[in-house]
């Protein structure tokens, strides 16, 4: 059975968000869910923020696989051959 995805998962992301850095859309998501762990804001708020927080952590794990991919490793054959390979995390 596969999970629906919600709203959030589904939207894309906006401009504001897209050109933000890693470290920009890190520290904007840590602001939204200190927010919500403070348990004073309202329940429409509430509800905007966690949209804009799934966003954002989207957005960071986009950065991140992306990152990803532009690093490899090298790599040492018994003959002392030295290559790289694609870096993967799986």
């Amino acid at each position: 059975m596969t999970k629906a995805a919600s709203a959030p998962e589904m939207a894309e992301i906006p401009a504001d968000i897209r050109v933000m850095s890693f470290e920009a859309a890190l520290k904007a998501l840590d602001e939204i869910v200190a927010k919500l762990e403070s348990g004073r804001v309202e329940l429409e708020e509430s509800i905007a923020l966690y949209g804009r927080g799934a966003l954002l952590k989207r957005h960071c794990e986009a950065k991140l696989r992306a990152a990803e991919e532009k690093i490899e490793k090298i790599v040492v054959a018994g003959d002392g051959q030295v290559t790289t390979q694609p870096f993967r995390t799986e």
